[in-house]
């Protein structure tokens, strides 16, 4: 999440310490903060400046840019009236940082009173009032349906033992426990991370005995903390990470790779694919002099004329931080003809578009890593893996380590599991589906209808599809679709309106025009549309134009409905996840993969590939073998 003018942010423990650090450094970026202490003096001090330093931001506004609220973070009531008092001004909440603490008031070893006032109280600011604000802040980000941020402010101390105050290390350690155990939330856009930085010069610093704070390598700067809670809100990859800030080390997440691996539990499939990073296939990899690739010259949603295939000398050694990647099989999307007229390069004029060409074509791929940087430590020579950058529709592409897949084989299979069967994975999950649901797929029998389907069947969906044709028919039969409707037999609305009277509960649209209308008109109360796609509009010179949906917003209304896009390139955090669990339950002989029984051998057949996907007769995912005789050696294995 860029931090920028306009967001809203809510911090405890923000009259002073690292808490009044971190609001008067979003003050400055311009967003606006909810003070929020038991400090009444110091806390209106603090929005005050923040105020002053939001006006270089936002000269005219007719709300506060910065508000103190009092608030005792461990009275339940009084904090969600603070949330309730944030939302209710700014309109949502986009970050939450829960900084409220402090120390163990007397010694742990010398107290002799039941704990009430000393260290069940600690337990209650430092980590039961931690739990309710991030409970409230997630609340609140669920309720404008925008991604948020929480950062739980812990401390090294919850780290390791520190054995002068072991009941703030307990509560600080349940802190980083706390929010590493909320990983999931980032499936609906909700981050939550954790700051541990060690001793800081703060009010409650200052108590610790200087001698301890010397051997730990002393204070750590404000600034250093300030730089790490930003890095935490900043990284879209972070989701249940814990900074760790010293001296001694600088700033580094916790716990490292080497030392999850030996706790995290991984199922099958997933065991297999990360295997395969330090493991490769006994085949021999020769590197040619030149290679052949496909680029788009001219930009035109006639893939044939924007495209050409270009002979150009193979470089080495290549950067230190990419991989060489030797392209088996690529993938073909009906979107390919949206990227050859540069419909993906947003924000930019056709002036500015042109001027990039030409550029390498081609979305998907798995292959053989045939070379790699002199940083890469991780993977090897041979490792079949997948990757998901553009200039896949080529005999070799250099890509960033950080973007390789490790897959058990490079097959045709799992190059229908990436754009087709994440949009297909990821999109649903966002859609929040659940069982015993109506889901209809339109386009089901193509690459990643046919995921779809699947999924939602598993998920314990009763599913509807739509499809053209006798042989796509009964394909989503084996599938097991419950319902398929063959628009050249029989017509969808009639269907739709005699058999699923109340509407259908989640839609999975890709085909656009005509379908998006009957989709709109067809969706239940409380429904959910996800458009994926409108391929019926994406041939042609001018390619898809703007739609007008009359009483679209009174429709979606009164009945509560959800529509919303999808687009894969915004979910890249998730694609190594949601591909593993793919080929877990492919491994298992759950999910079918269907590929297009017609072959395109080599990069030169790829425009025929893109023409026979846009015509209509496609079933299943449509591959080009840019090696066949690297594949027939594959296929010995």
């Amino acid at each position: 999440m860029e931090i920028k003018p306009g967001l809203s942010a809510l911090v405890t423990g923000a009259a002073s310490g690292i808490g009044k650090a971190l609001a008067l450094a979003l003050g400055e970026k311009g967003v606006f903060v909810t003070v929020v202490d038991f400090s009444e003096e110091r806390g209106k001090a603090v929005a005050s400046l923040i105020e002053k330093e939001n006006a270089k931001f936002h000269p005219k506004l007719e709300f506060p840019s910065a508000m103190f609220v009092r608030c005792d973070v461990t009275n339940t009531r009084e904090l969600a009236r603070t949330f309730d008092k944030h939302v209710a001004t700014y309109g949502g909440l986009d970050i939450c940082i829960n900084s409220a603490g402090i120390g163990n008031p007397i010694s742990f070893r010398k107290d002799e009173t039941d704990g009430t006032r000393s260290w069940r109280h600690t337990i209650n600011v430092n980590l039961a009032a931690v739990v309710d604000c991030t409970r409230l802040a997630i609340k609140a980000m669920r309720a404008t349906q925008k991604p948020g941020v929480i950062i739980n402010l812990g401390s090294s101390a919850g780290l390791y033992p520190m054995v002068i105050d072991p009941i703030y290390s307990a509560a600080k350690g349940g802190v980083v426990m706390f929010t590493r155990s909320l990983l999931p939330f980032k499936n609906e856009g909700i981050r939550i991370n954790v700051l541990c930085p060690e001793f800081v010069e703060t009010d409650m610093g200052l108590q610790i005995n200087p001698k301890f704070v010397s051997m730990m390598g002393g204070f750590v700067p404000m600034k250093m903390v300030i730089q790490g809670a930003f890095e935490l809100i900043n990284d879209e990859s972070r989701a249940g990470s814990v900074l760790w800030i010293t001296n001694r080390r600088g700033m580094e997440y916790w716990p490292t790779p080497a030392e999850e691996a030996k706790y995290l539990v991984q199922s099958p499939g997933s065991r297999v694919l990360r295997k395969m990073a330090s493991s490769k296939v006994q085949v021999d990899i020769q590197l040619p002099e030149s290679f052949e690739k496909l680029v788009v010259h001219t930009l035109s949603h006639n893939f044939r004329y924007a495209t050409r295939i270009v002979r150009i000398p193979l470089r080495l050694p290549i950067g230190p931080n990419d991989v060489l990647f030797k392209v088996i099989y690529a993938g073909v999307n009906a979107s390919d003809v949206n990227y050859s007229a540069g419909r993906y390069f947003t924000g930019s004029s056709a002036k500015d578009i042109e001027s990039r060409l030409p550029f390498d074509a081609g979305f998907e791929a798995v292959g053989i890593i045939a070379a790699v940087g002199e940083s890469v430590r991780d993977l090897k020579v041979g490792t079949p893996a997948a990757v998901m950058t553009y200039g896949s529709f080529a005999e070799f592409t250099v890509v960033p380590a950080k973007n390789i897949l490790p897959v058990p084989r490079p097959d045709p299979e799992v190059v229908a599991m990436l754009t087709s069967g994440l949009t297909a994975s990821i999109a649903l999950e966002k859609a929040r589906m659940e069982s015993g649901k109506v889901v209809l797929v339109t386009a089901a029998a193509g690459g990643t209808g046919q995921f779809a389907v699947q999924l939602a069947k598993l998920a314990g969906n009763k599913v509807v599809a739509t499809c053209g044709g006798k042989e796509k028919a009964t394909l989503l039969k084996g599938l097991g679709v419950d319902r398929v409707i063959d628009y050249k037999a029989e017509d969808i609305k009639t269907v739709l309106k005699k058999e699923f009277p109340k509407g259908i509960d989640i839609i999975y649209e890709s085909v656009g025009g005509d379908m998006l209308d009957l989709c709109l008109n067809a969706l239940a109360i409380h429904g959910h549309l996800i458009i994926i796609g409108m391929i019926s509009q994406y041939q042609g010179e001018q390619g898809w134009k703007p739609s007008n949906y009359t009483g679209l917003c009174d429709k979606i209304l009164s009945k509560s409905q959800t529509v919303a896009g999808f687009f894969l390139l915004q979910h890249t955090r998730l694609w190594a996840e949601h591909l593993y669990k793919l080929y877990d339950i492919f491994s298992a002989g759950k999910l079918k993969v269907s590929i297009d029984p017609k072959r395109f051998m080599g990069v030169h057949a790829v425009p025929d590939a893109v023409e026979y996907l846009h015509s209509g007769k496609s079933v299943g995912k449509v591959v080009v073998c840019i090696d066949p005789t690297f594949s027939d050696r594959m296929a010995k294995l």
